[in-house]
């Protein structure tokens, strides 16, 4: 459970770094992703992966569609009505909203050293997404992946489905995992979101 197979490693401490920096909620999923992928539709084959980056899940192998529904009621929906429960009351509110989802991605995936630091997942369709794109290639150069190391394509669903209905502007950030391992390595990955964040915003 310590490997990246299983959860997005340094997300929970660089988020809590992050939302205390700009003042803004931060939502995370407390489950691993191999009991089931919240950010994937719950139809999807890799939404409880029988083997995941060559390693074998065996908790997930032969699942039955009566224990993954569980799954999903327990631990998918619930995220999702609680990312929802918290939109509706800043619209409530009058409060202006932009959908940030963070990620973070191992290092080495099937031999291939991946050489980004940060990467921009997008559709063309986010002047969040392309401004701080612009802003990180402008900090690390080609260290800023353009949808790099995944493309926000089909498989993800937590844009589509929070950010699309309500017209909401988006950025989903990947971060490399070895930057953010420790707590100093997730503070100064806040910071240095939080700064350009800001920048954007202007």
């Amino acid at each position: 459970m310590d490997q990246h197979v299983a959860w997005d490693i340094g997300v929970e401490g660089m988020g809590a770094a992050l939302s205390d920096l700009i003042d803004a909620p931060f939502l995370r999923q407390a489950y691993s992703r191999l009991v089931v992928d919240c950010n994937r539709f719950p139809e999807a084959d890799d939404a409880a992966p029988a083997v995941s980056d060559g390693l074998a899940i065996p908790g997930n192998a032969n699942l039955s569609s009566e224990a993954y529904a569980e799954r999903l009621a327990a631990i998918h929906t619930p995220y999702h009505a609680a990312i929802e429960a918290l939109l509706d009351a800043r619209a409530a509110r009058g409060q202006e909203t932009r959908l940030i989802a963070l990620h973070s991605f191992t290092p080495v995936m099937q031999g291939f050293v991946r050489p980004w630091r940060y990467g921009v997942l997008h559709r063309n369709d986010s002047v969040l997404s392309s401004t701080m794109l612009r802003l990180l290639q402008a900090e690390l150069g080609d260290e800023a992946g353009d949808n790099q190391p995944y493309i926000l394509d089909e498989k993800d669903y937590t844009v589509p489905r929070h950010a699309d209905p309500r017209g909401l502007d988006y950025l989903e950030l990947e971060v490399r995992q070895d930057l953010i391992a420790d707590e100093a390595g997730q503070d100064a990955a806040a910071r240095f979101i939080a700064a350009l964040l800001k920048t954007a915003g202007r």
